[in-house]
C-alpha cells in the first residue's frame, strides 16, 4: 500500500517541486548556505543547490537511507547549530507536522542570518480543511509520516511569525504548484509561502 501511495504521488511531487523551484530560488542569492529542516530525502533542497548554486544541509528526526544532500539526525526540538550559522532556513510542509510550531520557528530564526522560509498549507476558504486532510494523507502516508491534521489560517500564521521573532518580507496567499486539476481542490488558496526575515538583535 505505502509502495502504491509514493508511486501515485511521484508526478504530483514533482510537479510541486518544479513550482517551489521557481519560487523559493528567486529569493535566494549564488553561494550562500541553506538549512532545510524535515527535509525526507532532500531532493527539494538538492534541486535548489544545484539550480540556484547553495551549500545545502538537511535535518530529519530519522534520516533516510539515501539522501541528495548530506543529513544530520536531529531531536525534533533543538536544531544541533550555531546562532546565524545559515543564511536560509527552509521549513517545506513540515510546521503543520510538529506539536509544537513555535518552538521549531524560534529555533528556525535563531539559526538564520538572513531569511526563514515557510512553505506550508494554509486553511480559510469552504471546505479548506478536509481538502487539505486528503491531500496531506495523501502525500505522507506512503513513507509512514504521521499527519495531526492540524492547519492555521493566515491570521494564525501571523501570530506565529510574530511570537517566533520573524517579519514577513514576501508572502504568496495562494499557490498554484499541482497539475491543473489538482489545483483546483488542493492548491491555490490551501497552499501557502512565505519569506521571513529575522529580528534585528
Amino acid at each position: 500500500m505505502k509502495a502504491l501511495l509514493r508511486k501515485l504521488h511521484a508526478p504530483v511531487y514533482e510537479r510541486r517541486q518544479r513550482a517551489l523551484l521557481r519560487l523559493i530560488g528567486g529569493c535566494l542569492t549564488s553561494g550562500e548556505s541553506l538549512l532545510d529542516i524535515g527535509c525526507g530525502s532532500g531532493t527539494l533542497s538538492g534541486a535548489l543547490a544545484r539550480e540556484c548554486g547553495l551549500e545545502a544541509r538537511g535535518l530529519e528526526t530519522h534520516p533516510r537511507k539515501q539522501c541528495v544532500i548530506p543529513v544530520d539526525p536531529y531531536d525534533g526540538e533543538t536544531i544541533p547549530h550555531e546562532d546565524d550559522s545559515f543564511d536560509n532556513v527552509l521549513l517545506a510542509d513540515v510546521l503543520h507536522h510538529e506539536e509544537q510550531p513555535l518552538r521549531l520557528l524560534e529555533e528556525a530564526c535563531r539559526v538564520a542570518a538572513k531569511r526563514v522560509i515557510v512553505k506550508d498549507h494554509k486553511t480559510g476558504p469552504i471546505l479548506a480543511w478536509p481538502r487539505i486532510s486528503l491531500i496531506d494523507w495523501a502525500a505522507n502516508a506512503g513513507y509512514g509520516v504521521r499527519c495531526l491534521y492540524r492547519y492555521p489560517d493566515l491570521r494564525e500564521w501571523h501570530d506565529l511569525f510574530q511570537k517566533s521573532g520573524l517579519s514577513i518580507h514576501e508572502e504568496h496567499k495562494s499557490l498554484d504548484i499541482y497539475p491543473f486539476f489538482l489545483n483546483a481542490l488542493f492548491g491555490r488558496q490551501l497552499q501557502y509561502l512565505a519569506v521571513l526575515n529575522p529580528a534585528a538583535p
